[in-house]
This record gives C-alpha cells, structure tokens and sequence, in this order.
C-alpha cells in the first residue's frame, strides 16, 4: 500500500517532463492541472446549487463578479507593468473609455451586448497606443506622472462631456443579453463572466509564453540591452500598452453592463492605484500573483465592512461611526505592510507553501 506522501506526490506535486510539447503547455505538471479542474467544478457546483437556494445568493455573485472584473482589468497591467515594467497611473482611464464605448453602442446604435465589448477593447486599444508614445523616451516615474495625467483628462472629459457622457448622470444600460440569453441576475452574469475570465487569462498566459512575452521580459530587465540584441522597443512597448488597455477596455464595458450603468466614479484615479496596488500585493510578473492580489484587494474592505456591522449588533450602533473611517487606515496599513514585509507579494507565500507540500509530509528524513 502506497504511503500518503507517494499518493500526493503522484496526483499532485510531480513536475517531471518528458517532451518539449509537456514542457510547453500551460497546465504543464499534474498539480496545476488537478487544481484547475477542481477550480471548474466549484464553480459549475456552487452555480448549480445557487439556481435551488442552496449556498451562494445574489450578493455573493455580485462580489465574486467584482473580483472576476477586476482580475481581467488586472491581468492587463500585469502585462504593462510587471511583465513590461512601464509604470501606469491610468488604467481605470482605459476601463473607463471601454465603459462609455460599450454604453454609447449600445443605447444609441443597439450593437449587441458581445460585439460591444469587444469594441470597447479595440478602442481602448487605441488610446493605449497614443498614451504609450511617450514611452520610447520617458519611463519609470515620468511615465507614470505621463499616464497620471491621462487619467484626469479622461475624467474631465467623461465629467464635462454632457452631449456625450451624460455627465454625473452617467449612461443608463439596459437588461444584457448574449446569444439570446439574459444577463439579468448576477448569478447567470458569473457564468458569462467566469468564462470570459478564463479566457482572457489563457490569451494573457500564452503572450508570456510567446516570442512577446519574452520581449516584453527583456525590456523590463533592460531596455538597452533588449535593443541590441535586436528587439524593437517602440514597438513592443506600444504593443504592451495596446493589450494591456484591451484588457482595460474589456473589463471596464463588462463592469458597466453588470451594474446597468457607466458613471465617473467608477473610473477615477482611485480605482488606478487600486488596480495597481493589485498587481503589486499579487507579485509583479506573475499572472497567478495578479489572482492573489485581486483577491485580497476586492475582499479586505467586504470583511471589514461585515465586521465592523458585527461589532455595531453585538455591541454598540454608534461603533460604526467611531470604525467607520478606521476601516481605510487598515485597508492602507495593510497595502503598506505587505509591501515592506513581503515585497514578492502574495506569489512569494504561495510559492513557499507550494514547495513545502511538494515533499509533504517528508519522505524521506535524514537521521
């Protein structure tokens, strides 16, 4: 009879290869594999028993859509700034002309709910290529003041652009539909939006296994010597900006249509350096690193919000005056903390863990 540590090794920890083709697939050991597939089946059970009021319910879709939004927002300026390491102060500006490109389609032309998105993309894709144009000659924190001032000429316009944008009234969305199915509730919008997630995150993974990604590596570790050795900078530099807006632009027009609305303050700066403080928790230059981040960044203040409603019910109402402004000195000490104490981000844990268990529980001990 086989040990408990042979079997784990076996389903799970084995990372033995034995073709070029294995080594270059993207669930490439048993474990990755394994966890995915678990991954899937979750998902497909929790939605299943959500449709016969058992577990999830409406509100816990709706943060599980928020945490899927925001990864495929993410994922983007993981491939601008820790695959690439061009600095970005104005990705939700990127989210933002996504949400206002889908809306305008669909209220004033009636573009189907799936041929919006993916125009909200391509036009996104667009300001990230003349926002990237200053890049062949700034980086680091120019770069970043440079996309800081994008961002708030998006938000004046968006604001003061009445005609167009409706100003603080935002655009009013209707009921979307995909291939004749409605998108009414949050729990039939997760469905939709956990695929488009999925593969959104396969495009991002095979770019970083592509002739690209290792470009968009090279720049980031050193851009003169990238340019010697005969990548293009400027191109690949606006190429980064181009997908990463992509995933912007995306995620921002699936935002807009899941709360049936696409108003400014949804796309302010706030939301850039959330989506930047994201990338960082998670670990930059990894893709599994950005989940991480997304995770806890979207998750922190939905718990302290419950418990700080906890403290008010157990204890006094009026606490929630007195915690309620503490709740963003902990959201921020905890940012801070992360990044002094951990500077691999979230990534650098689980790699640890991850490596631990691949010889759990120790099978073989030296005397």
């Amino acid at each position: 009879m086989r040990t408990l540590s042979e079997i784990y090794n076996s389903y799970f920890a084995s990372t033995a290869v034995v073709s070029y083709k294995e080594d270059e697939q993207i669930f490439r050991t048993r474990f990755k594999r394994v966890w995915f597939i678990i991954l899937v089946l979750s998902a497909a059970v929790v939605w299943v028993g959500s449709k016969f009021g058992i577990g999830a319910n409406e509100y816990h879709f709706f943060i599980t859509n928020l945490i899927l939004v925001n990864l495929i927002a993410a994922i983007g300026l993981q491939l601008l700034t820790g695959f690439t390491g061009l600095l970005s102060l104005g990705h939700a500006a990127f989210m933002g002309v996504g949400a206002y490109t889908s809306a305008l389609l669909i209220t004033n032309f009636d573009i189907p709910f799936g041929l919006s998105i993916l125009a909200a993309g391509l036009v996104a894709s667009v300001f990230g290529i003349i926002v990237g144009f200053p890049s062949l000659r700034i980086k680091g924190f120019y770069l970043m003041v440079a996309t800081l001032a994008f961002q708030f000429v998006i938000d004046y316009v968006i604001m003061h652009w009445d005609f167009v944008t409706r100003g603080a009234r935002g655009i009013e969305l209707p009921k979307p539909f995909l291939f004749g199915w409605s998108l009414e509730t949050h729990k039939d919008f997760f469905v939709f939006l956990f695929i488009a997630t999925v593969i959104m995150m396969w495009g991002a993974k095979n770019v970083t296994r592509s002739k690209i990604g290792r470009a968009f590596i090279a720049i980031r570790d050193n851009d003169v010597s990238a340019e010697i050795i005969g990548i293009s900078i400027f191109r690949y530099k606006l190429l980064s900006f181009a997908m990463s807006a992509f995933y912007a632009g995306v995620a921002g027009a699936i935002f807009a249509s899941m709360n049936r609305t696409a108003i400014p303050e949804n796309y302010l700066l706030l939301n850039s350096i959330l989506l930047l403080a994201m990338v960082m928790i998670g670990g930059l230059g990894r893709l599994v690193g950005t989940v991480f981040g997304v995770v806890f960044i979207t998750l922190i203040p939905v718990l302290l919000d419950l418990l700080v409603s906890f403290l008010s019910r157990v204890y006094d109402p009026n606490i929630t005056i007195l915690l309620g402004p503490m709740k963003e000195f902990v959201f921020g000490g905890l940012i801070i903390l992360f990044i002094i104490f951990e500077p691999e981000g979230l990534v650098g844990v689980w790699i640890r863990i991850r490596d631990y268990f691949k010889i759990w529980p120790l099978p073989y001990i030296s005397e």
